[in-house]
């Protein structure tokens, strides 16, 4: 995500569009990757902005605080190339382990091209098999759940669309896990040596709405667990878990902040922070300005060392999981974490 979650999304209809003539391409499998967008320019913020809000234009003192962040960060997320990578990387990996050729169809779900793009070209290449991928490790009914409905929607409108399977989450697929873990003792490791021992590392996930967690929502257990394994495998003493990046509105957002758990540390003998941002599988605004500038900024205020954890991105242990991810729905492996299906009391989402 690249902003913040405070509402349903609205979401365009690019038209109907009528798929390909012709039997299709019986060896394609198709990978519909969405992801929660970001503007290429600083002219973009206001539209991007306009849609996060369900089509409310912001005020012009809120648009002006966005487009400062997206400033302070170098003009422009690096959202969209980073996650146009990983699709790529994903489908190539997924193509060379099947022997059948795999095209990614990117959608995102407030710029274009927005997911119901994707569904209209991945519909025009009738492919014999597809799967869903939302770049999201945990699942929420205020995330996960509203990428899968814009691709449903859209799938609907096409009554000869191929079944698409979607992927719930990935919280505690062990190569994930792995992979935070890696990344937390490298963190750590560069900290000075009097400052490692007594680091606390906070593992980080975007917040969501309070009502939506008061409905039985699997989001906060999974962050949980994340952080609890990434914990574990990393042989972490000290940890804790806090959200981001909350909304601004009327309802409460599920906490703690990250920055009102740095500004206890010090209180607790804590001489370092290692922030790992467990929730977000890229660099985009949500780390570069909520984490790198402003949780550090705290840090600094109260005394404490700070580090952050490298971000997923497209490095090549990643990818291998989110191919392992894509393969599972297909039924050409099998892995131990239940991955690409939820538990039986979390929601099913297609």
């Amino acid at each position: 995500m690249d902003q913040n979650l405070s509402q349903k999304p609205s979401h365009s209809d690019p038209g109907q569009g009528a798929p390909a003539a012709g039997p299709g391409r019986k060896d394609l499998v198709a990978l519909l990757v969405m992801a929660y967008g970001t503007p290429q320019s600083l002219d973009q913020v206001e539209p991007y902005y306009t849609h996060i809000r369900h089509g409310r234009p912001p005020t012009p003192e809120l648009l002006q605080e966005l487009i400062d962040r997206y400033k302070a960060i170098g003009g422009k997320s690096p959202l969209h190339e980073i996650t146009e990578e990983q699709a790529r990387q994903v489908a190539a990996v997924v193509a060379e382990r099947l022997g059948r050729p795999v095209e990614p169809f990117v959608g995102y779900l407030h710029i274009a091209p927005f997911i119901a793009e994707a569904v209209e070209r991945l519909v025009a290449a009738r492919p014999q098999e597809a799967v869903g991928l939302v770049l999201a490790p945990q699942y929420s009914a205020a995330s996960v759940a509203l990428y899968h409905r814009a691709a449903q929607e859209a799938l609907a409108r096409h009554p000869g669309a191929p079944a698409v399977h979607f992927i719930d989450h990935f919280h505690s697929h062990p190569g994930f896990i792995a992979a935070l873990a890696r990344r937390v003792e490298r963190a750590l490791a560069e900290l000075p040596a009097g400052l490692r021992e007594g680091a606390v590392v906070i593992f980080t996930a975007h917040s969501i709405p309070q009502p939506v967690v008061d409905r039985g929502d699997p989001y906060p257990r999974h962050v949980e667990e994340t952080a609890a394994k990434v914990a574990a495998a990393a042989g972490l003493s000290r940890w804790r878990v806090a959200y981001q990046s909350a909304g601004r509105t009327a309802d409460p957002w599920l906490g703690p902040d990250v920055t009102e758990v740095i500004r206890r540390l010090p209180g607790e003998g804590a001489r370092a922070v290692v922030v790992c941002p467990a929730g977000f599988v890229a660099d985009h605004l949500e780390v570069l300005y909520d984490l790198d500038i402003e949780a550090r900024q705290v840090a600094e205020e109260v005394g404490l060392a700070f580090a952050r954890t490298p971000s997923l991105n497209a490095d090549a242990d990643f990818i291998e999981v989110l191919a392992d991810l894509v393969l599972d729905r297909l039924g050409a492996t099998r892995h131990e974490a239940a991955a690409s299906g939820a538990r039986p009391e979390d929601p099913q989402v297609g």
